[in-house]
């Protein structure tokens, strides 16, 4: 009597345990058929049929292992159960027939699938093709489905909602709605983030108010999630765009609010940097050639060491570090403002200061006016919904697109309400550092004499034939730039523009004569 294993399997998603009744009803039936003795049963639980790396799948491989020559065939419901990557499918029929000496068996479509036979290994063939187009049309739809869900409707369509959301409805009515009592701790993790409380102090805080997700990056996942700033992050398809897009759901966190988190963090690209302060402008200072110039120390014929500078691309510049510092001094020292200059400059701050304050009162006042318009006019649209005025879709439309409106102009609101002065007030008590810069570059430690360097100079300072070169430079530091370049010690040649891309109309030809003119 020949034996046999059955292999059961079933999504976890869109079939129940009726499923596993139903393929052992058929096996049964085919083993009592063909007068065939079952020796084991392996069942696979929701895992997908794309790949064999599958846990039952793998423990039935240990099996037919140990057991083959006991083993005449492996029975399946139909092959779709066994496999849907057809190249994979093929080559496990071939190896458990070839190498073990067991035939594949689908008990629905009646088929003992031999390799060695054309016909037989035709069908075989065929049946998985089948099922692998059958994958792909369904991943085509699911993601198809997905997309206008998400992107056009603005619906959250995910099981678990996030922690702050409980879903209300039943399947395309079903949409977040804030849980309160969680909202207040997701707003509680972002505030404090924002004033620079480290993640594992906010964790535990968090925590101890209620916070019940788990896992080293839970708080960073609560940060990053746009679903709380009222989007969704959808993934592109075919020709349409990925990217966040407005969704239905009530937002818990300002969108300028959230825009900051994110932006605080983006994680710096990391420089390789090594600190000599006897070379302080490695790393900052540039050949002409473009490449940045390294720094090293060089033994003299007395045994003392010289540090230099030097570009490792090629022999261009090879600069005494002392030479170097000198002329950057007496640059520092050209770049000082005089204390007349300074006192036009602090007036000048405070009409600044005064002028801004009135143009944000003045866009204040016009933000909320369109904040008031803009819900006036969303209370209308759901009245109209209310009373079956408008169709769904048109609906969830144009409440995304008000709701939106009215977080951009929370956000404008809030932005032209934030009094500047504090910022006004800094910039005044340093003012004077403007008469002395030489001394403000020679108290510096190394590491703010590279910030200061790349901040006048806008990371483009080189050095060529002697000389200090650069064409983007502070304009508030470039009253002696003449003087700079009579005493061999900078040349500021600042960039101009391209104007060869100017479309040749008429009035892009005037702008080019009068801007090449100046």
């Amino acid at each position: 009597m020949k034996k046999a294993i059955r292999y059961l399997r079933f999504s976890q998603i869109g079939q129940s345990n009726g499923s596993i009744e139903r393929q052992e009803l058929y096996t049964d039936q085919w083993i009592k058929t063909n007068d065939i003795e079952l020796i084991d049963t392996f069942i696979d639980r929701g895992k997908s049929a794309k790949t064999f790396d599958r846990p039952d799948f793998i423990k039935l491989q240990e099996f037919i292992t140990k057991h083959y020559k006991n083993v005449d065939y492996l029975l399946v419901d139909q092959l779709d159960r066994f496999s849907r990557n057809a190249g994979e499918a093929m080559s496990m029929v071939k190896t458990l027939q070839g190498k073990y000496g067991i035939q594949v068996v689908s008990v629905t479509e009646g088929i003992i699938f031999d390799y060695e036979t054309p016909g037989s290994f035709f069908r075989a063939g065929l049946q998985l093709l089948l099922a692998e187009e059958d994958n792909i049309n369904r991943s085509i739809k699911i993601r198809g489905g997905l997309y206008t869900a998400k992107a056009k409707e603005g619906r959250f369509v995910h099981n678990s909602p996030p922690f702050g959301y409980k879903k209300e409805g039943e399947r395309k009515e079903r949409k977040l709605v804030v849980n309160e009592k969680d909202a207040k701790i997701v707003r509680f993790i972002y505030d404090t983030y924002l004033r620079d409380v480290p993640i594992y102090l906010i964790k535990d805080m968090a925590k101890k108010l209620g916070f019940n997700r788990t896992g080293n990056d839970a708080i960073q996942r609560v940060l990053s999630n746009a679903v709380y700033a009222g989007f969704l992050k959808v993934e592109p398809y075919k020709d349409h765009p990925g990217g966040l897009f407005p969704g239905i759901h009530e937002p818990i966190i300002d969108v300028h609010v959230w825009k900051m988190v994110q932006n605080k963090m983006k994680r710096p690209e990391k420089i390789r940097s090594i600190i000599d302060d006897e070379i302080p402008l490695r790393g900052v200072l540039k050949c002409h050639c473009g490449n940045v110039l390294t720094g090293a120390p060089s033994r003299g014929k007395s045994g003392k060491y010289f540090y230099y500078y030097k570009c490792k691309h090629s022999k261009h510049n090879n600069i005494s570090a002392i030479k170097a510092h000198d002329q950057f001094l007496n640059i520092c020292e050209l770049m000082s403002i005089s204390p007349a200059v300074v006192e036009k400059i602090r007036s000048g701050c405070d009409k600044s200061l005064k002028d801004e304050l009135q143009k944000n009162k003045v866009l204040s006042e016009l933000k909320k006016e369109e904040l008031i318009e803009t819900e006036k006019k969303l209370l209308l649209l759901e009245e109209k919904w209310i009373k079956s005025e408008i169709a769904k879709d048109t609906y969830d439309r144009w409440y995304a697109n008000y709701k939106y409106s009215i977080e951009n102009a929370k956000e404008s609101i809030q932005r032209f309400s934030t009094n500047p002065s504090g910022a006004f007030k800094i910039l005044q008590k340093n003012l004077d550092l403007l008469t002395d810069i030489s001394s403000v570059y020679t108290k510096a430690n190394t590491l703010e004499k590279r910030e200061f360097v790349n901040l006048v100079f806008d990371s483009n300072l080189y050095y060529e034939d002697g000389i200090y070169r650069t064409p983007t430079m502070l304009h508030v530091f470039t009253c002696n730039q003449l003087k700079m370049k009579n005493k061999g010690l900078l040349i500021y040649e600042k960039k101009r523009d391209d104007f060869s891309i100017i479309p040749s109309s008429g009035v892009a030809e005037n702008r080019t004569r009068v801007q090449t003119s100046n």
